[in-house]
């Protein structure tokens, strides 16, 4: 769960972070509960709800007698109390609650608990207070948890992924001994077992990658090579936990992210004008996950802003696409700090014309330079400028509309240059009708795009009108359009 500090409660008494789905259900005793608590995770069994700023969250969950169940979590521990009869901790009462929050955040409303929440919350510090002993003061039954305490909690919960990494480093070692080929013989079961195995290591990152190998066997032709560069990558994460204290700072913090450990936005804000470039969902099981990505006008950052609805609802937070936003950005730790949390805005939107952008050519080099903060990554946001879709033998590219003179002499023609210096659209990019979208607005002529460019090639977010004009040259022409 995403909580200061590793996890636990934050000794300087700040807001803690959201959690994550994967990270709820690393704490589900078995399958069971996990499945279980998924179903009560949507508002329709709560009333009730509420939260306070001592990381506390309650609700009235019904079931199937005429008085609902009382459910409350301190999430600072976590613990976790309820009505219920079941003799699992946490229940799935639990569970549902927290899995409520992570996904509608606008059902849990700032208040004071409720009295049945407060009674046994206030047990808690009492019980605190004894066990901090008289030097703590009168305070410490409203302080945060025992710091040593919640270190030990911290290194528990790292002992279990290390646990998790070593039997999936034998795994490992055991597949390619046996050959990738006999996976598909093996079905997707070894892939879930194996991910309910780092699920139970509290190490959702290292699921949630499990069952991406999974999906690749018999996905084609060639997926016994794609299988091979996912599990070197896989093996190369588990490599990096197991010697996390040899590595630098940053990517430390990168593979505590990337093997599911909780982080926690932090300082120093960053305010800017922020162009809001793309906002899209996608599915993430039951969850709806919104990523809305934001350009700064003054300090050049690209940042990514994530947010998760429950099934069938779309996430709270929601910006204009196209519109410049004066506000707060305060970034996660980890590789490229891409990520982060929407704090104070100022004053009223408004609107704004593209980015300024880079060549085809030099996209390439972009991803790579990131990569070395984050081996991990799939892709890397770009703005591409003067491009123009063009048709090749496997589906789609971006070309840069200023071919070079002499590579152009080269291949004879000017169509011939331009495919020298471009990029491959990707494949997920090809059946959406954005990318026809994209050939309509450019009508052979340039475009200034955003999306992300990876190793599959680059996935366009969003373009703009070939009649606008970039910062400081006014605006004119039509809107962004979006392509996702």
């Amino acid at each position: 769960m995403q909580l200061s500090h590793g996890g636990e409660s934050s000794p300087t008494g700040a807001p803690v972070a959201r959690w994550s789905v994967e990270q709820v259900l690393a704490l589900a005793p078995d399958a069971a509960s996990r499945k279980a608590g998924t179903r009560l995770g949507s508002a329709g069994p709560w009333s009730g709800t509420g939260s306070d700023a001592s990381g506390a969250v309650w609700g009235l969950c019904k079931g199937s007698g005429s008085t609902p169940y009382r459910t409350v979590v301190d999430t600072t521990g976590p613990a976790y109390a309820c009505s219920c009869p079941s003799r699992k901790f946490p229940c799935k009462h639990a569970l549902g609650l927290l899995l409520l929050r992570v996904s509608d955040d606008g059902a849990f409303r700032p208040a004071e608990p409720a009295d049945w929440a407060e009674e046994w919350l206030a047990g808690r510090r009492a019980r605190a207070a004894r066990e901090s002993g008289p030097a703590a003061g009168g305070d410490s039954a409203r302080g945060p948890a025992d710091p040593v305490a919640a270190r030990k909690r911290a290194e528990r919960r790292a002992e279990r992924v290390t646990g998790g990494a070593q039997e999936l480093e034998q795994r490992l070692a055991d597949l390619l001994r046996g050959g990738l080929a006999a996976t598909d013989r093996s079905g997707y079961g070894l892939w879930e077992e194996t991910a309910a195995r780092m699920v139970d290591a509290q190490a959702p990152g290292l699921a949630a990658r499990v069952r991406e190998l999974g999906a690749i066997t018999g996905s084609g032709t060639g997926w016994p090579v794609r299988l091979l560069e996912e599990c070197g990558l896989l093996h190369l994460l588990d490599t990096a936990w197991l010697g996390r204290d040899r590595l630098p700072d940053p990517l430390a913090a990168t593979v505590r992210t990337r093997v599911g450990l909780p982080v926690s936005a932090e300082g120093p804000p960053v305010r800017d004008q922020w162009l809001v470039l793309a906002q899209y969902d996608t599915p993430d099981g039951k969850i709806v996950a919104r990523r809305i990505w934001l350009y700064g006008r003054g300090s050049g950052r690209t940042a990514l802003l994530l947010s998760f609805g429950a099934a069938g609802r779309s996430p709270a937070q929601a910006l204009p696409v196209g519109a410049t936003i004066d506000a707060e950005l305060t970034p996660y730790p980890g590789g490229g700090q891409l990520r982060a949390e929407l704090g104070e805005q100022f004053g009223a939107t408004t609107a704004a014309g593209p980015p300024p952008g880079i060549a085809a050519a030099a996209a390439p080099a972009v991803y790579g330079n990131a990569l070395r903060d984050d081996p991990w990554l799939d892709a890397w946001p770009v703005t591409l400028r003067d491009v123009i879709p063009v048709p090749s033998k496997d589906g789609w590219q971006l070309a840069d509309a200023h071919a070079d003179a002499h590579a152009e002499a080269h291949a004879g023609t000017r169509a011939d240059a331009r495919t020298g210096s471009a990029l491959p659209i990707a494949p997920a990019a090809l059946s959406r009708p954005g990318l026809w979208k994209l050939v309509a607005l450019s009508g052979g002529g340039p475009v200034t795009v955003f999306g992300e460019i990876g190793h599959r090639g680059f996935d366009p977010f969003a373009a703009w009108d070939p009649g606008e004009e970039e910062e400081g040259a006014g605006t004119t022409g039509g809107p962004v359009v979006q392509l996702i």
